[in-house]
């Protein structure tokens, strides 16, 4: 009897052993957490001339993207900043003027200005949609019925590029700081189909769309020309 017991208390001492010995449990690894795609720092498809134009304070851009230096056609991007970065809002095509764009515009040249411009007043031949921007509704923007009738609901809604205007009038006040020869008028306005004479058309769902979302407190401005020109 005495011998097993011995042989208990060897077998109990070894099981402890190797117990002891035996490797730590170890936690299931982790799954890798996924990448993220950050949100772009700055406007896609924008330059350091441009972007540096862009105040500090805006958090809203409308970016217009001219197919070409010499074309007609555009696409209008929507753009809020959310911290630090940038992102798309909505995009719609768009036109711009005849003749393309211009860094030297001029009264009557049919090119739409290149730069970085403010967005501050609002109006239209229609009642305000629910405009955020200061809106004045008057018959004087309708469009004059010599033009072409597929023109004269341009002016239906129309916001103001603040290009050689005074900001917190009207959009059709005629007051030019710049002198009558820089040109003028240059609209966010409805579209027509076509070129313009140096503005930038959208549909009414995307002037509406404008209208009700661009608002004062974001400072919201345009960043407008020909898609290379703007890149550079």
């Amino acid at each position: 009897m005495a011998s097993d017991g011995r042989r208990a208390v060897a077998c109990g001492i070894l099981l402890a052993a190797l117990a002891a010995c035996a490797s730590p449990r170890t936690e299931p690894a982790k799954p890798a957490a996924r990448p993220t795609t950050a949100a772009p720092t700055g406007v896609p498809d924008i330059g350091d001339r441009f972007r540096r134009r862009i105040p500090d304070d805006s958090r809203q851009v409308v970016a217009v993207y001219g197919d070409g230096r010499n074309s007609p056609d555009s696409t209008v991007v929507l753009y809020t900043k959310h911290g630090s970065a940038w992102e798309r809002t909505r995009s719609w095509p768009a036109h711009n003027g005849k003749k393309g764009w211009t860094t030297d515009h001029r009264e009557g040249d049919k090119r739409s200005p290149v730069g970085v411009f403010t967005l501050t007043d609002a109006g239209g031949v229609l009642k305000n949609p629910g405009s955020k921007l200061p809106y004045t509704r008057s018959a004087a923007f309708a469009a004059p019925r010599w033009w072409a009738e597929s023109h004269w609901h341009d002016f239906d809604y129309v916001i103001a590029i603040d290009y050689n205007r005074v900001k917190g009038t009207p959009p059709n006040d005629p007051t030019r700081p710049g002198g009558d020869a820089k040109g003028g008028g240059i609209w966010l306005h409805m579209d027509h189909g076509s070129g313009t004479s140096a503005c930038v058309s959208l549909s009414g769902s995307a002037m509406r769309y404008l209208l009700r979302t661009l608002d004062p407190d974001r400072h919201p401005v345009v960043v407008m020309g020909d898609r290379d020109g703007l890149a550079s």
